[in-house]
């Protein structure tokens, strides 16, 4: 470890470096020290967890400052605890994984009533008001007892389900028992919505009193943070939701609320049905259709009374101990912000038709956000020093340019830890998945390609599609019957549990003959699950994940070809497909003892311009496979047969 600054020794618990993660942790170091930004892209397997915690301790100790560690899952949460765990062996230090208020509570009442993270944020402020929630009734901020346990917590690294574990046994609220420790941990590990939500920000820098100034920010999976900025800026109001104001506008003697409403929904409702599945509509659409229709002269006007109307209805609510949910709020909410946005060219306006449930046809107005920086800038520039860190930014100066990251971050690649002979990369002519070549007989050649890895492959084998489409195209091609072990498949709308018992089976697999997982590129499976060892030998990326040309994805290319000439179509077309298709390849490579066969199923990944897009330590050995049979059943089977496993 002598190659570590003594600074970091204090705080890396490990007796031993991995190849190149020194260069890693040095790097961050110096940036944080030197109060700058660092983006930097590390391989899976070199540690990124621990480098950059054990990179940022020292000087968050020394400053005074607390490191937010944002990530996607709970599971990458509880890995920064569980690393916390380790350093505190040899330092002492605190920290607290974060869930969300309706994964926390305890309240069967308050969970019972409500649907969605929002419906039990408001039942647990009414429970709370009346003072019917025995867990917060139990909070009691004055008691030794319940002080020494804040200052107990504060003191240590826990993970938000052992900080739960403890409150059931007290019978206390496990949500106000984290807040009250916020104040005092030095390391918090979260959800991105946290930090580039403005509204969730406010809140929560209230909670944990400090300023961004005071905060030392890691975000973690950062290839990820362009689509969730947008998600974020992005709104829609749905002919649902606006019958239910209509409903709630009638039961509230609101007349005038509820012919609006009326005629708003079924003004949209005729035009949705025009569409076949989405359209770009112009932002004085809804403004003519209400001057027009509802004959509302001032519409900025109108919204605010409606808003005005909607918190009157969830404030009468809350005082006679119900739910405040208000549909009249929630519209006005969407049609102010039409009007903020209407002359932003960084947003559009869209009209989508979409399938409800039991098969009813539905729409929604859109407004959809085309620039994440508009979300991740206020942030990167107001924070002490950004850690922005993945396995898959390249190039990492489009990163920087679409996120606006500060000028003077440090921009490092660094190189994979993995021995070259651990990994087998090829890439497949005669195969694709282009719209055009999408026939019955390509994916008859597909599947015996999938058959050939699979077939010399020694367990489990990982097949990630370009979309769903491809996915049912190739079941219903005869895929489970061509191959010789169980197939585990997604599909569309698999509830998270459905999908962690299935993968689950799948990894057990790999103790018996092996089975074969299908999943899509840029799914859960793909981006957010680790397959060592046994548990994914081979994995096939077939097709390169193109989202489908619709009028929101083409005005994403538009937007950036005016904001970086030349480079829309790359920007906002390639670069996210690309990304999927990475994450997606390095699913089975997690320790430096892994072995792992990478088949890119599509022509095109031979080419240098795709190629150029994927991780130096994929595509630097990456072999090209004729298309003839045979030839990759020889390639696999030689490399997992002629090297020592």
């Amino acid at each position: 470890m002598s190659q570590l600054p003594k600074e970091v020794k204090q705080f890396f618990p490990y007796a031993t470096v991995r190849p190149y993660q020194d260069q890693f942790i040095e790097t961050i170091f110096n940036a944080v020290k030197n109060r700058q930004s660092v983006l930097i892209e590390g391989s899976n397997g070199l540690g990124k967890t621990i480098s950059s915690l054990s990179a940022c301790l020292p000087i968050a100790l020394e400053r005074n400052m607390k490191i937010l560690y944002l990530a996607r899952t709970h599971r990458q949460h509880e890995r920064v605890i569980e690393e916390l765990k380790a350093i505190s062996k040899k330092k002492p230090i605190s920290g607290i994984s974060l869930r969300g208020r309706n994964e926390m509570c305890l309240n069967e009442l308050a969970q019972k009533e409500a649907p969605d993270a929002k419906s039990l944020m408001e039942a647990c402020e009414v429970l709370k008001s009346k003072r019917k929630c025995p867990y917060y009734k139990n909070v009691d901020e004055q008691s030794y007892e319940y002080l020494h346990l804040v200052q107990s917590i504060s003191l240590h690294p826990y993970k938000s389900i052992e900080i739960q574990k403890i409150c059931q046994k007290r019978g206390i609220c496990p949500y106000e028992l984290i807040k009250a420790c916020l104040t005092e941990v030095k390391v918090i590990a979260l959800s991105y919505l946290y930090v580039f939500d403005p509204e969730i920000r406010t809140a929560f820098l209230k909670n944990i009193d400090t300023h961004l100034q005071k905060i030392i920010l890691i975000v973690d999976e950062a290839h990820n943070l362009p689509e969730t900025a947008i998600d974020v800026s992005s709104t829609s109001l749905s002919l649902y939701v606006l019958k239910q104001a209509e409903i709630e506008a009638n039961k509230f003697h609101y007349p005038d609320i509820e012919g609006f409403t009326n005629t708003v929904r079924e003004e949209t409702s005729k035009m949705i049905e025009t569409i076949q599945r989405e359209a770009r509509i112009p932002p004085s659409y809804l403004i003519e259709m209400i001057q027009e229709k509802c004959g509302i002269t001032n519409p900025q006007e109108f919204f605010t009374h409606i808003h005005d109307v909607g918190t009157t209805i969830k404030r009468r609510l809350i005082a006679e101990g119900k739910t405040p949910r208000s549909y009249i709020h929630g519209v006005s909410e969407f049609l102010l912000r039409w009007l903020e946005t209407v002359d932003d060219d960084s947003f559009i306006n869209v009209a989508t038709k979409y399938t409800a449930r039991e098969n009813s046809t539905a729409g929604k107005l859109e407004i959809v956000a085309l620039d994440p920086s508009k979300i991740t800038q206020p942030v990167f520039s107001a924070c002490y020093s950004n850690i922005v860190m993945s396995g898959t930014l390249q190039p990492i100066e489009a990163y920087k340019r679409i996120t606006k990251l500060p000028e003077n971050t440090v921009e490092c690649v660094v190189p994979s830890p993995f021995p070259r002979e651990h990994i087998l990369s090829l890439a497949c002519l005669g195969v694709t998945t282009a719209l055009a070549d999408r026939t019955p007989t390509m994916y008859q050649t597909i599947i015996e390609r999938i058959t050939e890895v699979v077939q010399n492959t020694p367990a489990n084998t990982g097949v990630f599609a370009a979309s769903f489409d491809v996915l049912n195209s190739l079941i219903q091609a005869g895929l489970s019957q061509a191959i010789d072990k169980p197939l585990f498949s997604e599909s569309r709308g698999m509830s998270s549990k459905a999908n962690e018992t299935m993968v689950s089976k799948f990894k057990e697999s790999a103790e018996k003959d092996g089975a074969v997982f299908l999943g899509v590129q840029g799914g859960r499976t793909s981006e957010g699950v680790d397959f060592p060892g046994d548990q994914m030998n081979s994995v096939i990326i077939v097709g390169i994940p193109y989202a489908e040309p619709t009028p929101r994805v083409k005005a994403q290319i538009e937007y950036y070809e005016k904001r970086f000439p030349r480079l829309g179509r790359e920007y906002g077309y390639v670069l996210p497909a690309m990304k999927k298709a990475s994450q997606a390849a390095g699913r089975p490579i997690r320790t430096l003892e892994d072995m792992a066969a990478i088949i890119f199923m599509d022509y095109r990944f031979t080419t240098n311009y795709c190629r150029s897009f994927l991780p130096l330590w994929v595509r630097q050995d990456i072999k090209t496979i004729p298309d003839k049979a045979g030839e990759l059943a020889q390639e696999v089977y030689d490399f997992f047969n002629h090297q020592s496993r």
